[in-house]
């Protein structure tokens, strides 16, 4: 008997009502460790107050001493400085056709915008790592480079127990107060190494449970350890090399100009198709660099 070759025609194809968004970083990981500001100006300067030592008095007037003139005042000069962070604008944008919204069961704009603002959040944590080492704006026209004391390893090993005490020791000597939170954000292959640490995962060493349910230890040697993998590669050594970074929230300075904005509409100048755009305005700068320190490891595990 013959066969219908026709039937093909009228098989059925079923489709989702809804969209799955690809695997990708929804929030920013860094911003919650930075100190933020909301402003509406060209730049902000974030004010800074450095140090001086007390000095011992030599001699004390009145009664005591016949009626002399106390000590004079000591006049110090107590250091002031600035850092100054400048705004730019991300954005990004898409173009859905009328026709397109009335032939499908989703709602695209929407699903697209959702995936911008996504993309957005990940461009924050960018502009934080970059901030973190380049050169910062002084505020008054001058720029200062990332400390070398402030930056250790030379991409020849990955994470290990003698680094992160390094890192400690740093902190400690530059008088950083041990109650402070501090975080060390690491790459996705140092977060493996981390879990081959019997210093890191034996509990004898780690009394935190280390090992959670996100896969990786989130808490060693009194640091908070967030994976990213925004973090700067090859950027100093070379490639097969990743830039990690530890740090304090006094480290880097957000400056918020304008907040994540998404804006759905209708151009009449495109057959009225629908625009769907993204933007927000912010920067960064790194304000105090003793609360912060550059690791430079191997991603060969």
């Amino acid at each position: 008997m013959a066969q219908n070759v026709t039937v093909q025609n009228v098989y059925i194809e079923t489709y989702e009502s809804i969209v799955r968004h690809l695997a990708q970083q929804m929030t920013s990981r860094v911003r919650p460790w930075c100190m933020e500001k909301g402003v509406s100006s060209h730049g902000h300067n974030w004010e800074r107050l450095g140090t001086r030592e007390a000095v011992v008095k030599t001699a004390v007037g009145g009664p005591t001493n016949g009626g002399a003139a106390t000590v004079a005042t000591p006049e110090q000069d107590y250091p002031f400085s600035r850092r100054r962070s400048t705004p730019g604008t991300w954005h990004t944008g898409d173009v859905t056709e009328v026709e397109d919204i009335n032939q499908v069961l989703i709602d695209p704009n929407s699903n697209i915008a959702q995936a911008q603002a996504y993309a957005m959040q990940r461009s924050i944590d960018d502009e934080l790592f970059d901030a973190a080492e380049r050169d910062a704006d002084d505020g008054n026209g001058g720029v200062v480079a990332f400390p070398a004391a402030q930056a250790i390893g030379d991409g020849t090993s990955s994470i290990n127990f003698d680094i992160v005490t390094q890192v400690t020791e740093i902190f400690m000597n530059n008088d950083i107060d041990p109650d402070i939170q501090k975080v060390m954000f690491i790459s996705p292959a140092q977060a493996r190494k981390l879990l081959q640490l019997t210093e890191a995962t034996s509990g004898d060493y780690n009394a935190l449970m280390p090992l959670t349910s996100k896969g990786y230890i989130e808490s060693w040697m009194g640091y908070s350890w967030v994976v990213s993998t925004r973090l700067n590669l090859g950027s100093t050594l070379g490639a097969g090399t990743v830039n990690c970074l530890c740090m304090t929230r006094k480290a880097l300075g957000l400056q918020v100009n304008q907040e994540v904005n998404a804006k759905v509409a209708q151009d009449p100048t495109i057959s009225f198709a629908w625009r769907i755009y993204c933007e927000a305005t912010f920067g960064a700068v790194r304000v105090e660099d003793e609360h912060i320190v550059k690791i430079d490891l191997t991603e060969t595990i």
